[in-house]
């Protein structure tokens, strides 16, 4: 069987969607595939390792069609490997304890035992962390993400960093779009109680998932179709009620910037950036569709870090995942360490 070589592999997982990159040591894609979810804490075990194994089949299937890799024969290696790859850097989301690493890299492991892949050094860090390096590129500065899930991640001149929220949605994830999709499903049924102040919240939600009455949601919350990601689209139809003058959907969306300034602020003063000027980016659907949060979110930090900078995501997250992995190669890629896991 004839072997191909590659410096790095990348993969960058979250609570809606996988993408995993092969690259040279230049960080030139040579090949990329696609998968769903990957935080275990909403996809389950099998879910995750399923669709992180989805992605880097297909990114093996990629570097197949566009040959970017030379092949290499090795009548050693005949039907043992088809890819063997020096550092794989594994950034996921739900990665948040000691517990979750144990979990994490069991699963990673469990997944690249289904594929035709050989890896020399695994790596295993919160997708947080690798998007903090994309996006600012290493520079001082926070990353304020609310996707599906929440956390705020921040770095600071010397290098350390701080991490607040992204306990996951049943503890956390304040802010995000499944918390707003759920608080949206609260108000519904308080308000259906006579619980509730009024809302035409349920003119948006129920069309949106294909209902006509409160009590298909609540049947369908409990249900085998409920799911974290469904939930977080919701934050879609409270947006748009929201637009339309509903004072419910608009508190909702009020304290969801609420909670991603907690968390920011909790970031800003653990790296004294209330004292100095620092980038702030923000990234994840909520701030980048919902303009209601972003904008409220903006001025908070603003009266409570006047020095703040805000900027552009500088890359995508999976370059912040490359970076990792190209920074391993260079300063310890020589080293024998086959199967050390970080």
């Amino acid at each position: 069987m004839a072997v191909r070589r590659i410096p790095l592999l990348a993969v960058d997982g979250g609570g809606t969607k996988s993408l995993a990159v092969l690259t040279d040591r230049q960080g030139q894609v040579l090949g990329r595939g696609h998968g769903g979810p990957s935080n275990y804490h909403g996809s389950g075990t099998e879910g995750a390792m399923r669709e992180l194994a989805a992605a880097i089949r297909k990114a093996i299937a990629d570097l197949d069609h566009s040959g970017g890799s030379p092949v290499v024969p090795d009548a050693e290696k005949e039907a043992e490997v088809d890819v063997e790859v020096e550092c794989a850097v594994f950034a996921l989301a739900g990665l948040d304890t000691e517990s979750d690493r144990l979990a994490i890299t069991g699963l990673v492991q469990e997944a690249l035992a289904l594929l035709p892949l050989q890896v020399g050094h695994l790596i295993v860090e919160n997708d947080g962390y690798a998007a903090l390096l994309g996006a600012t590129g290493g520079q001082p500065g926070i990353l304020v993400i609310a996707g599906t899930g929440s956390i705020i991640y921040g770095i600071d001149v010397q290098g350390r960093t701080a991490r607040a929220g992204g306990w996951g949605h049943r503890v956390g994830d304040e802010g995000s779009g499944y918390w707003i999709g759920k608080q949206a499903a609260l108000a519904i049924l308080r308000a259906y109680d006579g619980r509730g102040a009024d809302t035409r919240l349920k003119e948006w939600v129920l069309p949106f998932l294909g209902m006509e009455r409160e009590e298909e949601l609540f049947n369908w919350m409990y249900g085998s179709a409920y799911s974290i990601e469904k939930v977080s689209r919701l934050s879609r139809a409270v947006g748009q009620a929201a637009s339309a003058g509903d004072r419910e959907a608009q508190r909702i969306l009020t304290a969801a910037a609420d909670e991603l300034f907690y968390a920011a602020a909790a970031v800003i003063r653990h790296l004294s950036f209330h004292r100095d000027p620092f980038v702030a980016i923000m990234q994840g659907g909520v701030l980048q569709h919902e303009s209601y949060v972003r904008e409220a979110l903006l001025r908070r930090i603003e009266a409570y870090a006047p020095h703040v900078q805000w900027d552009e995501a500088r890359r995508e997250p999976i370059y912040g995942v490359v970076a990792m992995g190209l920074s391993y190669l260079e300063t310890r890629g020589g080293e024998d360490d086959n199967d050390n896991v970080e």
